[in-house]
């Protein structure tokens, strides 16, 4: 029984050690996890003020507290200041900055005591009482009061209070306290720590954002002034890129646009003189071009009267109508009203000039000073422009004025000068057509009488100044005109004389001159000769030309030219003098049988009596002598032969060739007679100088059938003939009879040598050279001539040359300085020349036939 009940008591007693082991344990993890809670609560809230909250709320887990506050030490003024207070009798109507005096009450005490102090209702009554310090608020059935450390300071009092009387404070639970009361301390500088760390970030975030704004300010002033800039360059620009005007005004526009809205502007020029103000340029979405105005009381009339930038918002615009500064003509649509209306002066150093306005309807956009200031700023600029482009305008307006005018002038002048132009140039043609008249023939329109003679002095002039220019004079009668007249008319007559005109004109180079004298007799002046022979090329053209029958309705007739040639000399004086011989040389070759030309002698015009005359004609009267010309290679190294030519003693021609005496043969008889007496006397001198070959010049009427037979019975005299060659011309044989184109052939037959002198003179024919069998060739002085100056002469050469060397043909090169050439026509494929003519050394002036033979 004793053993029975002394195990239950030991029983008790370590239930009742294990109970208090377990409340132990149980305060040690409230206390724990309140202080863990505590110390994250410390870690995380940024403020005090939330702090004490989150430490409120821990300890209502684990002690009664609905009532509770916090009371510190202000640092400056050392007083206790309440920082939380929670109570369910006081509420929220305690403030936390009331003036509380807690150095008076329990708080005081506590902190005064350093000490945790717990009171009951009652013991705070009675130690009030004992005045150890002052009840003040309501009074609690309960009051704990625990002094918070800072180290070994007091910092501050936490306390708490319960108005039931049940509900007190154990030991534990006032350890808690405690326990708060010294994190609290180090979670209260934490706190402040970061709430100082954080201010101190604020400020010095509030301290960049400050220089960040002061630096943006700054970027965007100097973005201002940059733009301001750019704006100023572009408005500056204006003056040397604006085309004109109205491109200056749509550049200003286009500027105005990068600064303020300006979907409407318009600039308008003011005119203090005329007080009429101008829009030369307007864009508006609700209205087209504004058309000039008297001054009078609008937006753009006061600022220009006022000289300066206006805002006017329907507010103010209605103040202006209603003080009566702005007035309304005519009311206006409210839709089409400006709802932002800003205009700026262009001002000068001569005043205001205009303005710009910007504008916008239905709110779309509000101008504010900004805008103001900046059209201010531009438009002192653009009015600057716009004075030197509205200067360079007028200037350039008065110029064209003056241009203008000048032009109108000028006009008026031209005209004037034209219409007396046109007076004197109808005078001129009047006078044209008179000396026309007055110098050409009516009928041909060819140069007359007069215009020929005044030419032809004018050339006799300069040839007496200049010998070397040699001119020559043609005088041209036409065969069988009576016969044209009297067949066809007098009609048909002028149409032939017309029509001759035109084929003469054909025949001369352009600087020649063709007259008509009268009737059928015409004249030609040819100028700048080079050679004599240049003459006779024109006279044959103009005989071949008129070989040609004229037909007219259906009848032809044939005529023919009589031409007479003189040529230029010193001896000559007057210009009658050379028409003279000219026209006694034409009258020759009619007389010798018409078609023909004939060259001037002075036998010609010769006064003598009819039986001096009947004798100075007889040939074979006259002293005869051969002149030799040796044919040599061109190193003249080698004689080829030689050419004999005949000369006589005339008493009035003096020494003059055979060739030309024989025209003033008495007869023909007397001419072949003498002819032939000259071709033995030629043979006799080539045998007695010992010339291998004698080319002797004969005439083509030797070759007729009566003189052809003479002539083979004079060659049948000499035992050997070979040493002679007789020459015929080319032109002469070319209107050779058949019969004397076969009695040459005959005569090569027989054996004699012949040669063809004279070749192509005036055009180049083959046939003879072809068919008929010469000898020897001699090319005219022409020709060789030409083939040095134009191409095509050396393609005939050359064709020539080739049928010459298949027949076996020696052709020789002649003409006045052909020896200078020799080089070159070499060249060309010829290498025979005749040289300087001479006197033969066996030769002597005889008479071949005496008179009393004759």
């Amino acid at each position: 029984m004793e053993d029975k009940l002394i195990v239950p008591s030991s029983v008790v007693r370590q239930n009742k050690r294990l109970k208090a082991l377990l409340k132990k344990y149980k305060h040690a993890y409230h206390l724990h996890n309140a202080l863990i809670q505590l110390s994250e609560q410390a870690s995380t809230v940024a403020e005090l003020t939330l702090l004490y909250p989150a430490i409120h709320d821990i300890l209502q887990k684990y002690v009664p507290s609905k009532s509770f506050y916090v009371v510190l030490v202000e640092p400056q003024s050392q007083q206790l200041e309440l920082s939380y207070f929670s109570d369910e009798k006081d509420g929220i109507s305690v403030p936390l900055n009331r003036e509380n005096n807690f150095e008076e009450g329990a708080t005081g005490y506590v902190f005064k005591q350093g000490k945790t102090t717990y009171f009951t209702k009652q013991q705070m009554h009675d130690a009030a009482q004992q005045g150890l310090f002052k009840a003040l608020g309501t009074p609690a059935e309960h009051w704990v009061g625990v002094p918070v450390y800072q180290e070994k300071n007091i910092i501050g009092v936490l306390a708490a209070q319960s108005y039931d009387t049940e509900q007190g404070y154990s030991s534990q639970q006032i350890n808690l306290l405690e326990a708060m009361s010294l994190y609290l301390a180090t979670a209260i500088e934490r706190v402040k720590k970061r709430e100082l760390l954080e201010s101190e970030v604020k400020l010095r975030t509030r301290a960049l954002t400050q220089s960040n704004d002061a630096l943006n300010v700054e970027i965007q002033q100097r973005k201002s002034a940059l733009q301001r800039q750019q704006i100023l360059f572009k408005i500056s620009e204006l003056t040397t890129q604006a085309k004109n005007l109205d491109d200056a005004y749509f550049q200003i526009h286009e500027i105005i646009k990068t600064i303020t809205y300006a979907k409407n502007l318009y600039i308008a020029l003011y005119d203090k003189e005329t007080g009429w103000i101008s829009f030369p340029y307007s864009v508006d979405e609700f209205q087209g071009s504004t058309q000039p105005r008297r001054f009078a009381k609008g937006y753009s009339e006061l600022v220009i009267s006022t000289e300066e930038t206006q805002i006017i918002h329907p507010q103010r615009a209605q103040e202006l109508l209603d003080s009566g500064i702005v007035e309304r003509e005519k009311p206006i649509d409210e839709s089409r009203r400006a709802t932002s209306w800003l205009g700026a002066p262009l001002k000068t150093s001569q005043g205001v000039i205009g303005l710009i306005v910007c504008q916008a309807y239905n709110n779309e956009h509000l101008f504010t000073q900004d805008d103001a200031e900046l059209i201010t700023f531009v438009s002192h600029q653009i009015a600057t422009v716009l004075q030197t482009k509205l200067a360079s305008q007028a200037l350039k307006k008065s110029h064209q004025e003056l241009a203008s005018r000048v032009n109108e002038k000028t006009k008026e002048l031209s005209q004037a000068n034209l219409h007396l132009q046109m007076q004197i140039d109808e005078r001129k043609k009047i006078e044209q057509q008179l000396y026309h008249d007055a110098h050409h023939d009516s009928l041909t329109s060819l140069p007359n009488r007069n215009l020929f003679l005044t030419q032809l002095e004018k050339t006799l002039q300069f040839y007496q100044r200049h010998p070397d220019e040699h001119f020559a004079v043609l005088f041209i009668d036409l065969d069988k005109f009576k016969d044209i007249n009297d067949q066809l008319g007098h009609h048909a007559g002028d149409e032939f004389l017309i029509s001759v005109g035109q084929l003469f004109s054909q025949c001369i180079r352009e600087h020649d001159l063709l007259a008509r004298l009268g009737g059928d007799e015409f004249v030609i002046l040819l100028t700048h000769l080079t050679e004599p022979n240049q003459a006779e090329d024109v006279a044959n053209r103009i005989i071949n030309i008129m070989r040609k029958p004229f037909c007219t309705k259906g009848i032809c007739v044939q005529s023919g030219a009589s031409i007479g040639i003189t040529y230029s000399k010193q001896s000559y004086k007057h210009t009658d003098e050379i028409i003279r011989d000219a026209d006694a040389a034409m009258y020759y070759a009619k007389n010798s049988g018409k078609n023909r030309f004939e060259l001037f002698h002075p036998l010609l015009t010769e006064p003598m009596l009819q039986h001096e005359s009947q004798t100075l004609h007889h040939l074979d009267v006259l002293p005869m002598t051969f002149r030799s010309s040796d044919i040599i290679s061109m190193d003249e190294h080698y004689q080829y032969a030689s050419l004999f030519e005949a000369f006589g003693e005339h008493p009035v021609l003096g020494f003059t060739s055979f060739d030309i005496l024989k025209k003033f043969a008495s007869d023909k008889e007397q001419h072949i007679k003498v002819e032939l007496q000259l071709i033995l006397q030629a043979y006799q001198q080539a045998k007695d100088s010992e010339i291998s070959v004698a080319l002797l010049p004969c005439s083509s009427l030797l070759l007729e059938k009566h003189e052809f037979s003479l002539l083979t019975t004079a060659l049948k005299q000499p035992l050997n003939i070979d040493p002679l060659c007789l020459l015929f011309d080319d032109q002469e044989l070319r209107y050779a009879s058949a019969l004397q184109l076969e009695n040459l052939k005959q005569l090569k037959a027989l054996g004699y040598s012949i040669g063809l002198n004279n070749f192509a003179k005036d055009k180049c024919e083959l046939n003879l050279v072809t068919e008929i069998g010469f000898d020897y060739l001699l090319l005219s002085s022409t020709f060789s001539k030409r083939i040095l100056q134009q191409e095509c002469y050396d393609l005939q050469l050359q064709g020539l040359l080739a049928i010459t060397k298949l027949k076996h043909i020696k052709v020789i090169a002649k003409g006045p300085s052909i020896l200078n050439f020799r080089a070159l026509l070499d060249k060309h494929g010829l290498n025979l020349f005749v040289a300087k003519q001479h006197p033969l050394k066996s030769a002597i002036r005889s008479t071949l036939i005496s008179s009393e033979s004759k």
